[in-house]
């Protein structure tokens, strides 16, 4: 594990940081669709991600989703963090955006390693600031972006975390992402298929150019 640990986080952290992670973290292999983290559950462990990509969703009380961010690898989510630190709910889902290898950091260690690393301390930091500007993004996409701009930086993203340009997910599942209607979706696919942005095939979405 220890060789996983220094390819992603070697550029970041000092190599005792390295050997304690190797130490008290645990290794993970999750499937595409696997959900880590639900809503209500206390976190226990704090994963940093080795390969593969990660979905934050906020669920409302009815059920509903909205897609918030992705993390990649070398990234963690703050919101995780958050819920460690304060011993707190969770109030996000985190489910596998493709088959994923995660490395969990028990929650005791997160204060421990605060006070112990520069650089542990700078990446919880500038984890807060990446995972703020990107929730900020999301708020401003809803508030100020016609569904066809949000849909259109959806298929952007998806492609970009994902590092393919099919796109193996229904029309349902891209409303439920974006919190809107399949009619709505499928009705807005359609049209980017007529620009020749897309190509909607049987199970799933090629993009072209975007």
């Amino acid at each position: 594990m220890i060789q996983e640990i220094k390819n992603n986080y070697k550029n970041l952290f000092e190599d005792e940081l390295l050997e304690e992670i190797n130490q008290v973290g645990t290794f993970k292999e999750v499937p595409e669709g696997f959900e880590l983290i639900k809503p209500g559950s206390y976190i226990k462990s704090m994963p940093l991600i080795i390969s593969g990509a990660i979905k934050i969703l906020r669920e409302d009380n009815d059920g509903d989703e909205l897609l918030l961010y992705f993390l990649e690898r070398g990234d963690t989510c703050a919101m995780t963090l958050s819920c460690c630190l304060g011993h707190h709910k969770s109030e996000i889902k985190a489910i596998a955006e493709t088959d994923a290898k995660l490395i969990m950091v028990p929650i005791e260690k997160m204060e421990e390693w605060t006070t112990k690393y520069k650089s542990w301390r700078n990446f919880v930091f500038d984890s807060y600031h990446k995972r703020l500007i990107e929730a900020i993004e999301t708020i401003d996409s809803i508030a100020f972006l016609k569904m066809d701009d949000r849909l259109l930086k959806y298929l952007k993203d998806k492609t970009k975390v994902n590092q393919d340009n099919i796109i193996n997910n229904t029309h349902q599942e891209i409303a439920y992402d974006l919190h809107t209607s399949r009619v709505v979706i499928s009705r807005l696919l359609k049209k980017l298929e007529q620009e020749g942005n897309v190509k909607l095939n049987r199970n799933n979405i090629e993009v072209i150019h975007i």
